[in-house]
């Protein structure tokens, strides 16, 4: 078998080995792959491993030797898979590989916005305490997160794992999903309009899909407490971006914490980059050696 994997640097960018599936048959990897490149590489290749090279009608129609698809995300949405069923082509994700490094990423980003260690660090390394008169001081506010109310918006594994976190720190749980979704947990799910209304933090945990890109607009953010902080590890384009970095320099919400943007990498004109409160990383929250 001829398995060709087409971007997998971000995977493994060489701590780790591709021996597991160099035992399947004749494999040919490539770090990263152009758009024009894809089909070439692909033309004679019997399955398919793939994080964000883009499969549509087009494509999949000039590789009739193409049996698998095996996409190393969790998200699949790169991939046509109207087009894959209709041609028999099998496609595989990967749910749940990345949930506990997703939810520490959440509360990353929320940590960083009710402590700022980094910012009380470096006043220290300046030497501002050493000059300072009192035994404690506070560059911006200490927030306790016990008591304060964590949204999340998708509820599936990864939502729940960032549930677990939110109530282990006391903080009050509530949830929106698709569906109706019962669980153990001491989370309550809501509409989205009560959970914009009510959270002091919101987490986006859901999927990409039609019928909600770019939910998370001015009208949402408008819902939203004045200090809320919003945090999204799910997809970019989730969100309207330039609404988003408009009602952050406005100050109509406290901050935005997020690992993922519309375009990656981003356009060094994104509104968000240099946004008010706005804290970026470079989609790493399922990145954690343990997770790949």
């Amino acid at each position: 078998m001829k398995i060709v994997i087409l971007d997998g640097y971000t995977i493994n960018p060489g701590d780790l080995n591709w021996n597991g599936i160099k035992d399947l048959g004749e494999c040919l990897i490539y770090d990263y792959t152009p758009p024009e490149t894809t089909v070439e590489r692909s033309k004679k290749a019997e399955a398919i491993l793939t994080s964000k090279v883009i499969f549509n009608k087009e494509v999949i129609e000039q590789l009739p030797a193409l049996k698998y698809i095996g996409v190393l995300a969790t998200g699949y949405n790169v991939i046509d898979t109207e087009v894959t069923k209709q041609a028999g082509i099998t496609v595989t994700n990967i749910p749940a590989y990345s949930t506990e490094s997703v939810a520490q990423m959440v509360f990353s980003h929320i940590l960083h916005f009710v402590q700022n260690i980094s910012v009380h660090s470096e006043s220290v390394k300046r030497g501002d305490w050493a000059e300072s008169i009192h035994f404690s001081y506070h560059l911006t506010p200490q927030i306790e997160l016990a008591g304060k109310t964590l949204g999340i918006i998708g509820f599936g594994q990864i939502g729940e794992a960032v549930a677990k976190i939110g109530l282990a720190f006391g903080m009050k749980v509530i949830y929106n999903n698709r569906s109706k979704k019962r669980t153990s947990l001491k989370a309550f799910q809501v509409d989205l309009d009560t959970l914009f209304m009510k959270s002091d933090f919101i987490s986006i945990n859901c999927p990409l899909t039609e019928d909600n890109k770019e939910f998370i607009n001015s009208s949402a953010i408008n819902k939203m407490k004045a200090g809320a902080f919003l945090i999204n590890t799910g997809r970019g384009q989730l969100i309207n971006e330039r609404d988003l970095a408009d009602a952050l320099n406005e100050g109509r919400i406290a901050g935005a914490g997020l690992d993922v943007l519309s375009t990656e990498p981003p356009k060094s004109d994104n509104p968000l980059i240099h946004a008010k409160n706005c804290w970026i990383t470079p989609h790493i929250a399922w990145a954690t050696f343990e997770a790949r």
